[in-house]
């Protein structure tokens, strides 16, 4: 593929560097960044040039035969360099968390963008590690043996002082907690994104009608000082945070993820399936979130490109080859 990446930071070069890794060649970038604008591509990832520059213009990503963005969260922040890049006639693999179930939170612009999407002959997708994958269409993998599920948890835990320091400070490591909660009600901070995004994938692809869901994160306080991997934070302070997402079918919560990533924590993944007939719990020693993402945003491209779906918006759970039965 000729691949061209929207979003040039630290998530956008690593999809850069596994797009190559895997044979690919990276044709454009686009960024607002003017410290690399002008910059050849291969000398920004550390390599050889590659003859191609860091541009602010979406307009050359049209050499690309698919662009993997990644340069928000918010599908109503994004919505207009999507509408860019469809117009250049281009599909788009995305990290951004609410285009991985854009229906919930976005409605209008989710059927927007499916519709020009549609007339355009291009595919739209949301993915990454977390939402995407690890939390959902993971969790239905494990579930896929099981004749009929009752309840699915997953709970996927880190230690925030192995990842980025933009990561780091996105969930408040160090912060006071009160200034902390404070940005967080004004949108200043975001912590995680995708909790319900996750659980309306799993009921998605389970077929399952949910009556309500909900989502929630606090801050995690050190009571101690804690030092782990150079990370220093003091006693009092925030080492993290640690979220969830529930989904309830009749009032019964049937579906609930829950990310736990603060300074110290341990790094794991853990799937629990009750099924009416059997259950059994899947656990893992952690899975690299950023190279995971990138992982996985070029994967669904190269998935994309045999095209073997129709055109429009799509979300993980129109690739996954099985669909899951709830009790309910």
């Amino acid at each position: 593929m000729k691949v061209g990446i929207y979003g040039f930071g630290s998530i956008g070069r690593l999809i850069a560097r596994v797009a190559l890794d895997r044979g690919h060649k990276v044709v454009s970038a686009v960024d607002i960044n003017e410290e690399i604008v002008g910059k050849d591509i291969g000398e920004l990832l550390g390599r050889n040039p590659l003859g191609f520059k860091v541009s602010s213009d979406p307009n050359t990503l049209s050499t690309a035969d698919v662009v993997l963005h990644a340069t928000g969260s918010y599908l109503d922040k994004i919505y207009d360099q999507l509408e860019a890049v469809i117009d250049l006639r281009k599909s788009i693999v995305s990290t951004c968390e609410t285009l991985s179930y854009p229906y919930f939170r976005y409605p209008s612009l989710a059927r927007k963008l499916d519709e020009k999407a549609r007339s355009t002959e291009v595919y739209v997708i949301g993915t990454g590690v977390n939402p995407g994958f690890l939390l959902d269409t993971l969790v239905t993998t494990v579930s896929a043996p099981f004749n009929i599920i009752k309840t699915l948890k997953a709970v996927r835990s880190i230690d925030a002082a192995k990842r980025r320091r933009s990561f780091q400070v996105k969930i408040g490591v160090g912060m006071n907690p009160n200034e902390f909660l404070k940005e967080l009600s004004e949108g200043k901070k975001s912590a995680h994104v995708g909790y319900i995004e996750s659980v309306l994938l799993i009921a998605d692809i389970g077929g399952l009608t949910l009556n309500k869901v909900e989502e929630g994160q606090d801050p995690v306080i050190a009571e101690s000082d804690i030092e782990s991997h150079g990370v220093k934070v003091p006693k009092g302070k925030i080492l993290g945070i640690k979220g969830y997402g529930s989904g309830y079918a009749k009032d019964k919560e049937v579906i609930r993820v829950e990310f736990h990533a603060y300074v110290g924590g341990p790094e794991y993944e853990e799937i629990g399936v009750e099924g009416t007939e059997a259950s059994i719990t899947w656990r893992s020693t952690g899975t690299p979130g950023d190279l995971a993402t990138a992982s996985l945003i070029v994967s669904v491209a190269e998935k994309l490109e045999t095209r073997p779906y129709k055109f429009g918006l799509l979300t993980m759970a129109d690739l996954v080859p099985y669909r899951i039965k709830f009790a309910l």
